[in-house]
């Protein structure tokens, strides 16, 4: 799901949950609706991935989500990534 899909879950207020999971040393959002959990994509439908846990809570911010909960077991803030 993208920016725009989820501000239409938004405006139908249909987001349950939302989770900033850790996936090495960047970060993705899930959001949880009633029967699905979605992870945001870019635009071109790839994994949406932040660099730090402040530019996913800005964005969080500026989409209207203030509330969210934070998983930090895969965190490796020193993993470097392997580019293919």
């Amino acid at each position: 799901m993208n920016e725009k899909g989820l501000r239409t879950l938004l405006d139908a207020a249909a987001v349950k949950r939302v989770r900033v999971v850790a996936q090495g040393a960047r970060f993705r959002v899930e959001v949880d609706a009633p029967g699905n959990t979605y992870t945001i994509a870019t635009a071109k439908g790839g994994l949406r991935l932040w660099p730090s846990l402040l530019s996913t809570a800005k964005w969080l911010k500026g989409v209207g989500i203030a509330d969210m909960r934070l998983d930090l077991k895969h965190w490796s803030p020193d993993q470097k990534e392997l580019l293919l």
